[in-house]
């Protein structure tokens, strides 16, 4: 098989609507043999699979010299480089999750409730007639919220951003990466690693009612994160809790608007079929521990498995009808967030905000309608826009919205 057929799935003339060549690649190819020890999973019974199975899982961290190293990257004690628990295997991963779940509980995610209503009523009354819907909303509701939650001093929210997106732009696999993104994720990864570094600092003399304070404090047994462990893991939360999250909203209120307006569709319902119709998150990628079967493809041990997961979730052994959008629909499977043992552990808090959103959109603005059309950003791991020209009339005043019983976060 030639493997540019599959790269060319991806390239720019197909970003506004991958899924079409996706379907078709999928039906031909629910696992493919790209090269030798590199595999294409598409179809939905595959690619769970693969993200449940301890058959695939992460390579280990490598060794690096110390003349190798770049300036702040986290190493441990022995040279190897630090990675976040969503790429480790156990024994790792389950020390580091389970600390890092100690201290970002479900209670912590619902206690942000008021305030993401307060944030998402201030932004969408500010977006009075033609708005690009991604700067006025998309993009800082999600930044203000994980800085509050970690306890980011408000005058360095924007600094903050700034560095999600360079670093998020690098997420891309080596073959679709282009060379002008590794340099400022680089110097992106750097400056938050010496930002946080001080802020950890500062929060150990004084703790906050914070995310990061309470991380700095976790222990499990007597076990703590390193300062390594630490760092990396804030760099996750950061992507995780802020790119991710913009996608979503900004992928859901494109999809409503092409698809009849906001409506009334439960905020729930809406936010599950989003996630499965045009997930934030396109592909991910596993290692192959040991020999293995996938689909009744032989898989040595060491090769890639490169899982489509925008192309899995519209499979019709995941659901029917997989290539409608019907947000009244009773919420299916997916792998938006994963399975198995990375399933996403800040999922509760991108779903509250995403079912705030798309509640607050239908009720304030109900009349919102595209004024142009949707820009995309240029990267396919993250899949998401860069611009959404929406318009809307004035607002609709609701005094109510600080009376109404509080919304819990999914557990």
């Amino acid at each position: 098989m030639d493997p540019q057929e599959f790269f060319a799935l991806f390239g720019a003339e197909r970003r506004p609507d991958p899924y079409p060549h996706y379907r078709r690649w999928r039906e031909r190819f629910p696992v493919a043999e790209l090269a030798e020890r590199m595999f294409a999973v598409s179809g939905f019974a595959e690619a769970t699979q693969v993200l449940r199975d301890p058959a695939f899982g992460h390579p280990e961290p490598e060794y690096l010299d110390p003349a190798d190293r770049l300036p702040d990257q986290p190493v441990d004690e022995s040279g190897r480089v630090v990675r976040a628990f969503l790429s480790l295997n156990p024994p790792d991963h389950t020390r580091l999750r389970r600390l890092v779940a100690k201290a970002f509980t479900p209670r912590m995610v619902e206690q942000l409730t008021p305030r993401i209503e307060e944030l998402t009523a201030s932004l969408i009354d500010g977006m009075r007639g033609e708005a690009d819907l991604m700067t006025s909303l998309a993009k800082p509701l999600p930044v203000e919220v994980i800085a509050e939650l970690l306890g980011v001093p408000l005058d360095d929210r924007e600094r903050f951003a700034e560095w999600s997106h360079a670093m998020a732009r690098a997420l891309d696999p080596p073959f679709l990466q282009h060379p002008d993104t590794i340099e400022p994720a680089v110097r992106a990864r750097q400056s938050f690693v010496g930002y946080f570094r001080a802020l950890a600092d500062q929060r150990r003399r004084e703790p906050g009612d914070d995310l990061l304070s309470a991380l700095v404090a976790v222990s499990d047994a007597g076990d703590v994160l390193s300062e390594g462990e630490l760092l990396v893991t804030l760099t996750l939360l950061l992507i995780a809790g802020h790119e991710t999250t913009t996608n979503l909203i900004g992928n859901g209120v494109l999809a409503m608007l092409r698809h009849g307006g906001l409506g009334a569709a439960e905020p729930e319902r809406v936010v599950e079929e989003v996630l499965r119709y045009d997930s934030p998150v396109q592909l991910t990628a596993r290692t192959a521990l040991r020999d293995t079967a996938l689909g009744g493809v032989a898989v040595p041990a060491g090769s890639q498995a490169i899982v489509l997961i925008g192309a899995a979730n519209r499979d019709p052994a995941a659901g029917p009808d997989p290539e409608s959008f019907d947000p009244s629909r009773t919420p299916g499977r997916h792998l938006a967030f994963g399975q198995g043992i990375h399933f996403c552990l800040g999922a509760p808090l991108a779903r509250l905000e995403g079912r705030i959103v798309f509640r607050e959109l239908a009720r304030r603005v109900p009349e919102l309608r595209l004024a142009g059309d949707p820009e995309w950003n240029a990267t396919t791991t993250l899949r998401g826009l860069a611009r959404l020209p929406v318009v809307s009339g004035e607002p609709a005043q609701d005094s109510a919205l600080r009376s109404r019983p509080r919304e819990r976060s999914a557990r």
